[in-house]
């Protein structure tokens, strides 16, 4: 079991799950990091006393900063970039929970790996835009890097049942989103509460847009192919509307392994703190009688409807510069619809216009962090000016 951890996006979903976990077992939190809550950290930082505290907001760390001092909290409270980092890799823990959601995620998670901590990764992005690099510099390393996100941990989980050379498929489960059975026409006019309302987990605004795009299955799969080292091919998305099975794997005899649980991140949280152990967890325990999970079903996702999956086939197979342009044109698009100023539809479409105009790049730019934050720069730019054509 891990001894003392780093959360950043302490004050997230993952993160407040991660809090939970760590005081049931009582592993020690040595630092919290995110963007600017501060009211929310503070809190935490109450319950958990760490050593540091950061925050992105150079205005939000202040705020936090005198409440500490008057509460007579002893922690020091940084802001800014080289903070973050610092935080990612401070000396007195073992293993970063990485759950910024985004880009903002890539360079504490590789600063994590630089300085020997084992990566419990919820932040998807980070292998999507550097899935080569992150995972070349965690071998090189001789880290582990332990899957948070439920599907694949899951998947992991499945993989103990059988050899690398035996595996067949994959089979990503997708609960479908809060527009599951639309058709593209019925999406014109889709509202931000509607895009919110996911059927399923209760998740930040960014997450839940992309999940009910089905860009979150697609940011996944390419994650599960730098992760588990397959094709895309060999990954396929089922819609699971129940989420109970979390996602299953097949084998060259034709087995099909399953990974069963009532929807709840404790647990593939606490896998990863804990493992190789199983220890008892908050998560309720699963009974196959209870309604709702007695009648399974599975269906192929609406692929011309939800574009997002081909996208990220497609930049995971040609590779390079298009899954960092897909994932930031995405960020962008998404940003904009959350701030009223595109509809629904806009987002995957202003995804593939950014990756059609980005397809040229140089294959050789995206082979180190500096070229794939210049891509990531070049791609939000893209995606701006046509979130601006889109508004118009």
């Amino acid at each position: 079991m891990k001894q003392s951890v780093i959360i950043l996006g302490s004050t997230g979903s993952i993160g407040r799950q991660t809090l939970d976990v760590c005081e049931l077992l009582g592993i020690r939190v040595a630092v919290l990091a995110a963007k600017s809550s501060d009211e929310l950290m503070f809190e935490q930082a109450l319950r958990v006393r760490p050593e540091l505290l950061v925050l992105e907001d150079a205005d939000a760390a202040e705020r936090l900063r005198y409440r500490c001092k008057v509460e007579g909290l002893r922690c020091e409270v940084r802001s800014g970039r080289e903070a973050l980092l610092a935080a990612a890799a401070w000396p007195s823990a073992d293993t970063l929970v990485a759950a910024m959601v985004g880009m903002a995620g890539l360079e504490p998670v590789l600063a994590a790996i630089e300085a020997g901590k084992d990566i419990a990764l919820a932040n998807k992005e980070t292998l999507v835009v550097a899935g080569n690099l992150v995972m070349a510099r965690a071998k090189a390393k001789g880290i582990a890097l332990l899957p948070v996100d439920s599907e694949h941990s899951a998947i992991w989980q499945c993989l103990a049942s059988g050899k690398p050379e035996e595996l067949e498929s994959i089979y990503l489960t997708c609960s479908g989103g809060p527009f599951r059975g639309k058709r593209k026409d019925e999406l014109a006019n889709v509202t931000l509460t509607e895009a919110l309302s996911h059927p399923t987990w209760n998740m930040g605004g960014k997450i839940s847009i992309d999940s009910a795009t089905l860009m979150n299955k697609g940011l996944e799969l390419i994650e599960a192919c730098h992760l588990f080292n397959v094709s895309e091919e060999q990954v396929e998305v089922v819609v699971h509307p129940e989420s109970i099975i979390h996602s299953m794997v097949g084998w060259r005899d034709h087995s099909v392994i399953a990974q069963l649980g009532f929807p709840d991140m404790r647990l593939p949280i606490q896998l990863a703190l804990t493992y190789p152990d199983r220890l008892p967890s908050l998560e309720r325990r699963f009974d196959p009688f209870t309604p709702g999970a007695s009648v399974l079903h599975f269906e192929k996702p609406d692929e011309e409807t939800f574009r997002a999956i081909t996208l990220a086939r497609l930049a995971h197979r040609e590779g390079h510069c298009l899954p960092i342009v897909l994932n930031a044109a995405n960020e962008v698009a998404v940003n904009s619809f959350l701030a009223g100023e595109i509809p629904f539809l806009a987002i995957t479409a202003i995804v593939e216009s950014a990756m059609e105009s980005m397809a040229a790049v140089d294959q050789a730019a995206a082979a180190d962090l500096a070229g794939i934050l210049e891509i990531d720069r070049e791609a939000r730019q893209v995606a701006g000016e046509l979130c601006t054509l889109w508004a118009k």
